[in-house]
């Protein structure tokens, strides 16, 4: 996870961060911030190290008395090895409001208004969705009205709209209006939606898992399971394919799993059995097949459990630091993805992977901090990679990035000295000209990435042809982009605190999004009169919403 913004990479796994101890980790690393970051390095201790590391604890609670701040233990030299380096805030009174993701308009993200799409006008990808959208023989932008009129005149291929034309009408309606809303008395941390749309899974911080019945555009709540052995927070949760199960992980040994079927709850620990004294995993992944669970974690490693084996059976020493987001490349589940604060995303080949050798099939470089969170299209080609620079990326797998480009990667994270957590960004992290041998096919700004590992997604094939990327917000928003443009399409206004996760449904037009405000929304497209949206901007209607769209 990365306890700061560069996640230690100046001291690579030996970095760590003090937080005060009623505030624990806004980033989900509270627990293991010491514990998970040095395993390359030599683990013998002795008596004149445990009392140099009392000092250094003692000397920063004193410093946490007098102000907030951060500290960090990076390599250095002297006895211990350690070097103790302070920093604070960008100033003084912020830091409440940003330990509770609540900074909100004081800092704005930067929005590239004329987005470099040369790479990805020349990419498969483009031909991909404009075909989904049946948008491949139309010249210039044609409304939903000029459709209709095309149809009733008979120029319909059919006697009807194809299924690609009613993807290219449905994002002339993009979500704008909360219809269902319930909220929690701490934050909510993530949430998903079923494959089939049926179920809502969410995730609070208050270490209930809630299951809501969301067919037919309802958001009834039908379950509360009380997650075991948790530790600051469940921080990621997902069904099983058949959806008869939930998994969940937190500061633990174990990924958990509950079944879902009857009355009661069936807990079942899943033994990662990790060398790590403070381990957790950040992210999970289902195979399509339901037998096997990847995880990424805090040591740096990819974790596959077998369900039918009952056991850990594959452990890869993947990344330099924590890995915040793992993914099934696609349904074959033989390519795997992740995502770390090393700032890499790496493509690894289940069937030629081994644990004394690990080899991934390529890196993928360009970011300058740490990656928060990672999709797959869904089609082993494509995904997506959030990041602590404040931006989103687009990668072709078919691309790798080389040599240089991973070193180009690795010296710009090593040169970032903020902490996401709770600093504001500072203008040397917003650098927007590409690093040598970056080799993403688009990037996207527009969304605020700080406090916690914010997540972004691709809108779904059956509704939209994924035609957009859209994304939680450090600033409480949600931020819809336009695959193809780069630009902002739309941003959804109405949390209070940052958002962390959002997920929309796979056959409908909503999206439900979960913040740090303790709210989870559903939010659905509304048609408004023109005049009614003036008549409740000048009362100051209550935020139902406030949504800013732009669409073709």
């Amino acid at each position: 996870m990365g306890s700061q913004s560069s996640s230690g990479m100046s001291g690579g796994r030996g970095s760590s961060s003090f937080n005060p101890p009623e505030q624990s980790d806004t980033g989900e690393s509270n627990q293991g911030s010491s514990s998970s970051r040095g395993r390359r390095t030599d683990r013998q201790s002795s008596s004149e190290d445990d009392v140099d590391l009392a000092e250094v604890l003692a000397y920063l609670l004193r410093s946490v008395c007098v102000r907030r701040g951060q500290v960090r233990l990076v390599h250095g030299s002297g006895a211990t090895g350690l070097q103790l380096v302070q920093s604070y805030s960008d100033s003084d009174d912020d830091s409440e409001l940003s330990w509770e993701g609540r900074l909100g308009e004081r800092f704005n993200p930067p929005v590239d208004t004329n987005p470099d799409t040369v790479e990805l006008d020349q990419s498969e990808i483009r031909t991909q969705i404009l075909l989904a959208t049946a948008s491949s023989a139309v010249k210039g932008c044609q409304s939903f009205t000029h459709m209709l009129a095309e149809r009733e005149q008979g120029r319909c291929r059919g006697s009807s709209f194809s299924h690609g034309e009613c993807s290219r009408i449905r994002t002339h309606f993009l979500p704008n209006y909360v219809s269902h809303k319930d909220t929690y008395q701490q934050k909510a941390f993530c949430g998903v939606y079923s494959e089939d749309g049926n179920m809502f899974l969410s995730a609070c911080q208050d270490q209930n898992i809630r299951l809501y019945n969301t067919t037919r555009g309802r958001f009834n709540l039908v379950r509360t399971v009380k997650a075991r052995d948790v530790g600051w927070s469940v921080l990621d949760v997902c069904f099983t394919p058949d959806a008869r199960h939930i998994l969940y992980s937190s500061w633990s040994d174990y990924i958990h799993m509950c079944s879902l079927d009857g009355n009661s709850e069936n807990h079942t620990a899943l033994d990662l059995n990790p060398d790590e004294r403070r381990f957790c995993v950040f992210s999970l992944a289902a195979s399509s097949d339901g037998r096997e669970i990847l995880g990424g974690a805090n040591d740096g490693c990819l974790y596959v459990f077998d369900l039918a084996l009952n056991k850990r059976t594959l452990k890869i020493d993947a990344h330099e630091d924590d890995v915040n987001a793992v993914a099934f490349a696609d349904v074959s589940s033989q390519l795997l993805f992740s995502g770390s604060d090393d700032a890499l995303c790496k493509v690894w080949d289940r069937r030629t992977l081994r644990e004394d050798r690990p080899q991934p099939v390529g890196q993928l470089a360009g970011h300058r901090d740490g990656i928060t969170f990672i999709h797959s299209k869904g089609d082993a080609r494509y995904l997506i990679s959030n990041s602590k620079d404040q931006s989103i990326k687009l990668w072709d797998v078919r691309k790798f990035s080389p040599k240089e480009g991973v070193a180009a990667s690795r010296l710009a994270v090593t040169q970032q000295n903020w902490d996401y957590r709770w600093q504001q960004v500072p203008q040397r992290a917003l650098k927007k000209h590409k690093l040598t041998g970056d080799t993403s096919v688009m990037t996207y700004r527009g969304h605020g990435v700080l406090h916690t590992l914010i997540r972004c997604r691709f809108s779904p094939e059956f509704s939209t042809g994924q035609r957009f990327i859209y994304s939680g917000c450090s600033t409480g928003k949600i931020i819809i982009y336009d695959v193809l443009t780069g630009l902002v399409v739309s941003r959804l206004i109405g949390h209070d605190a940052c958002v962390r996760d959002v997920s929309w449904h796979p056959y409908e037009d909503n999206i439900i999004s979960s913040s740090w405000d303790g709210a989870v929304r559903m939010w659905e497209h509304r048609q408004t009169h023109p005049l009614e949206e003036d008549r409740e901007g000048e009362r100051g209607v209550k935020g139902k919403t406030q949504c800013e769209i732009k669409t073709d």
